[in-house]
């Protein structure tokens, strides 16, 4: 099976933007639940995000994706947080919601 990072890594602009909601899903649901599971656990901070994330990437390769594809994938995402923040700093912090 081929898979298109760049398609899963890149904005397109629409409304339905496949990135913006896989970023959506990982703010509410994912970045908590691995927060709620390292404390109930006592694990070190950010562990779970930090494994997690590597054996996500595993699975890339497993599936025949070259690493320096994922590399370079993730260098991008990289880039783009670090800018996110950046932002946000100059903006006052990061988005706090509406509530």
């Amino acid at each position: 099976m081929s898979i298109d990072l760049k398609q899963i890594i890149e904005h397109d602009m629409s409304d339905d933007c496949p990135v913006c909601r896989t970023q959506d899903l990982v703010d509410m649901v994912l970045l908590p639940a691995a927060a709620a599971w390292e404390l109930n656990n006592a694990l070190p901070r950010f562990s779970l995000a930090l494994h997690g994330a590597a054996g996500m990437l595993a699975a890339l390769l497993q599936d025949g994706v070259p690493r320096h594809e994922v590399e370079a994938a993730l260098a991008h995402l990289l880039d783009d947080i670090e800018q996110q923040i950046a932002e946000d700093n100059v903006m006052g912090g990061p988005t706090q919601g509406t509530a």
